[in-house]
C-alpha cells in the first residue's frame, strides 16, 4: 500500500460526478433546477444526438456575477445554504454546489451568465475540470449553460450511454414532470436543431387542465380525479387516475416533495394501498400529486442526486397519504363520472366528468332500502337464460321523466342483454351495466361495512403455532404486543428467534397465519404500522361477494334492474368491481350518432 495523500481536486470532482451525472438527463435536471432556484420564467434545452454530444441550457434568471464565476464551477460553493440550519430547511431544488463542477469535469463546459441590471454578460469555460479566465460575452439577462461531448474523457461512462432515442426519451420525460410540478414556467425543448416540445406558461387557473393535456394526453384531466385535502400540517394537491384508466406500465405516475420530483418507498407504499381494492390485478395507476410540508420536517440530503427523500415523520406521512387517497377513490361510485364510450368502433376512449348530481328519496325506482339479504335473494331469483339474448322492457315501463335533474345518474333500465349486461338510459344516453360484477361490489362492501361495525374478533388456536423469526423481529413482537392484539393476535415470545401464536382473527381462519405474521412484522418494521389483516380479510370477503352475488343468465324484472342501478349509486367504489373490472359504460348521445354516422 503507497502512503495516504489527497486527491486531486479533477479526480474528486470526477467521483462526485460518478455519484450525480448518470447520463444526459442527469445533467439536463441539475441545469434546470438551478435555473428555476435563479427565479427563470422561460427555459430553452437543446439537445443534440441525445444530449451526449451538446446540451444547452438557457433560462431568464437572476444571473450571476462575473466575479462570481470561478465559484460556480468549484466543488461545494452555493448561494442557497450557508448554515446548518439551512441544510435542516432546504427550500431550493439545488443546494449543494457539485453539479457544475461534477458535469464540467467530464465535459467540455461554458457558462455564460448576466445579472439584471448589469450592461455585460460573462462567460467561463472548463475543459475536463479545468477552468480558464473569465470573459465578457454577449447574452440576454440569465444564463446559458453548454455542456459538450459528455463523458469525453471516461470512454467506459461513454459506452454505458444508450442509444440516442433512449438518452433523449429520459431527457422528455423529466422535462414532463417539471413542466407538471411548474406550470408557470415555459419549457422548450428541441433536439437535433427541431422543436419537440413547447409547454406554455400556465397564467390562469384554468390553463391549467391544458398543461395537463399537454404533458399527459388529452385524456387525462377527464379520467382523473383532482385533490385537495390538508392536515396536519401537510397538504396534498394533484390528480389521481380513475380506476377503470390504469395503464399497463407505471409511467404516468409523477408525485412531488415540495416541488422536487421523487421516487420513494413509503409514498409508493402508500399510493398501492389506496389502489389495492379497486385496480385490476397487473395495471398500474397514473397520478400527479403534490405533498407540501415545512421543509425541517423532510431530509432531502439524503442521495446524491435528489432523488429520494426521508420524512421525519414517516408513518404520519403514510397514513394521511393512504387515507387521502382512498377516502377520493371511495367515491367513484357508478354514475358520479362518465364512463368509458366508443368514440370509433375499433376503440375505447377514458371516462370523461359528468355534472355531480346528488340523489333525493323520491322517484328512484324500487329497492332503495331493501336489506342486504332480502335484496341477494331478489337478484338471484329467476330461472337461467341460456338461449334468451334480450328480455326487454317497453320504454313506456320505463317512465323516465322530463328534466334531466330528475333522472338519477344511471338512468332507469330498458333492457337486459343475455341474462349478463342491463340496459338502461339516462340524461346523457345509454348505460351499459354488468350485473356480476356490479352486484358483486355491492355486497362486498356491505360486508366491509358489516366488519367494520363489529370491530376484529378473535379466537383462540387449538394448538398454539410457533414462528421462527430473527432476533430482531422477535424483540419487536415484544414491543409492539398492544399493536398486534389491537388487530386480533396474540403472540408470546417463545424463545430468542422464535414466538408462539395463540390467538387469530376469526376472519383468517384457514389463512397460512406463519407467513401473514412475518408479513405483518416486515410491515410494522419499515412502515410502523400494517393493512395485513385488512387486505387479507379483505381477499376472504371478496371471494364471499363472488360467490354471494347474482349470476349470469339470471332473469331479472324491471324493478329488480332498477333495484341493481340505485344501489350501484349509493356504494363506494361501485365505479369497478372487486378486481378493478369497470362494472358500467356510458355511450351518449353523441357518440351513437357518430357510431351510426348521424349527421355527415
Amino acid at each position: 500500500m503507497s502512503r495516504i495523500r489527497p486527491l486531486p481536486p479533477e479526480l474528486v470532482n470526477q467521483i462526485a460526478a460518478g455519484e450525480v451525472i448518470e447520463r444526459p438527463a442527469s445533467v439536463v435536471k441539475e441545469l434546470v433546477e438551478n435555473c428555476l432556484d435563479a427565479g427563470a420564467r422561460r427555459i430553452e434545452i437543446d439537445l443534440e444526438q441525445g444530449g451526449a454530444r451538446l446540451i444547452r441550457v438557457r433560462d431568464d434568471g437572476g444571473g450571476i456575477e462575473a466575479e462570481d464565476l470561478p465559484l460556480a464551477v468549484s466543488a461545494h460553493a452555493t448561494s442557497k445554504i450557508t448554515s446548518f440550519d439551512d441544510l435542516e430547511r432546504v427550500a431550493t431544488l439545488g443546494f449543494r454546489g457539485e453539479a457544475l463542477p461534477s458535469i464540467a469535469s467530464v465535459s467540455r463546459f461554458a457558462l455564460t451568465s448576466r445579472r439584471a441590471g448589469n450592461d455585460q454578460a460573462w462567460r467561463i469555460e472548463v475543459d475536463g475540470g479545468k477552468a480558464r479566465a473569465v470573459v465578457p460575452a454577449q447574452h440576454a439577462q440569465g444564463s446559458c449553460a453548454e455542456v459538450r461531448d459528455l463523458f469525453y474523457n471516461l470512454p467506459a461512462r461513454r459506452k454505458f450511454l444508450r442509444a440516442e432515442r433512449t438518452e433523449f426519451g429520459h431527457v422528455e420525460d423529466w422535462v414532463k414532470s417539471m413542466a407538471l410540478a411548474r406550470p408557470e414556467v415555459e419549457f422548450r425543448l428541441a433536439h437535433n436543431g427541431k422543436a419537440v416540445r413547447w409547454f406554455k406558461a400556465v397564467r390562469e387557473a384554468d390553463e391549467l387542465e391544458q398543461r395537463l393535456s399537454d404533458v399527459l394526453g388529452s385524456e387525462f384531466p377527464g379520467a382523473s380525479l383532482r385533490i385537495e385535502h390538508a392536515a396536519a400540517g401537510l397538504r396534498l394537491h394533484g390528480w389521481v387516475g380513475l380506476p377503470t384508466a390504469s395503464r399497463a406500465q407505471a409511467d404516468q405516475q409523477y408525485f412531488h416533495v415540495n416541488g422536487r420530483l421523487v421516487r420513494d418507498r413509503l409514498v409508493a407504499h402508500a399510493v398501492r394501498q389506496a389502489y389495492a381494492d379497486v385496480l385490476f390485478h397487473g395495471r398500474h395507476a397514473a397520478f400527479v400529486l403534490f405533498l407540501e410540508l415545512d421543509p425541517a420536517l423532510v431530509d432531502v440530503n439524503v442521495h446524491p442526486a435528489k432523488h429520494e427523500v426521508r420524512f421525519r415523520e414517516g408513518r404520519l406521512v403514510h397514513d394521511f397519504l393512504y387515507r387521502t387517497l382512498d377516502e377520493a377513490l371511495a367515491q367513484t361510485r357508478a354514475g358520479g363520472a362518465m364512463g368509458a364510450a366508443p368514440a370509433a368502433i375499433a376503440e375505447m376512449r377514458g371516462p370523461t366528468a359528468a355534472q355531480a348530481w346528488m340523489p333525493t328519496q323520491a322517484g328512484l325506482g324500487l329497492g332503495v332500502r331493501e336489506p342486504l339479504a332480502d335484496y341477494a335473494a331478489l337478484l338471484g331469483r329467476g330461472p337461467s337464460l341460456p338461449q334468451s339474448p334480450v328480455a326487454v322492457m317497453p320504454a313506456s315501463a320505463v317512465g323516465i321523466v322530463s328534466g334531466d335533474s330528475e333522472v338519477p345518474p344511471l338512468g332507469f333500465a330498458l333492457a337486459q342483454l343475455h341474462g349478463i349486461y342491463v340496459l338502461a338510459e339516462n340524461a346523457h344516453g345509454l348505460i351499459l351495466v354488468d350485473m356480476h360484477a356490479a352486484h358483486e361490489r355491492i355486497t362486498y362492501e356491505k360486508l366491509k361495512n358489516a366488519r367494520a361495525g363489529e370491530g376484529i374478533r378473535s379466537q383462540l388456536l387449538l394448538v398454539p403455532l410457533s414462528v421462527a423469526l430473527s432476533e430482531r423481529e422477535a424483540n419487536l413482537v415484544e414491543e409492539r404486543y398492544t399493536d398486534f392484539a389491537a388487530l386480533g393476535f396474540e403472540l408470546v415470545r417463545s424463545g430468542p428467534q422464535s414466538v408462539v401464536v395463540k390467538r387469530i382473527p376469526v376472519v383468517l381462519e384457514g389463512a397460512d397465519v406463519g407467513q401473514l405474521v412475518r408479513d405483518v412484522i416486515a410491515d410494522l418494521a419499515v412502515h410502523g404500522q400494517t393493512r395485513r389483516i385488512e387486505e387479507c380479510s379483505n381477499e376472504l370477503l371478496a371471494t364471499m361477494a363472488c360467490h354471494g352475488s347474482v349470476r349470469a343468465n339470471r332473469r331479472l324484472t324491471l324493478p329488480e334492474m332498477n333495484a341493481l342501478l340505485r344501489e350501484m349509486e349509493a356504494t363506494e367504489r361501485s365505479g369497478q368491481c372487486n378486481h378493478g373490472r369497470p362494472t358500467w359504460v356510458q355511450l351518449a348521445i353523441a357518440d351513437l350518432d357518430r357510431l351510426f354516422l348521424r349527421g355527415r
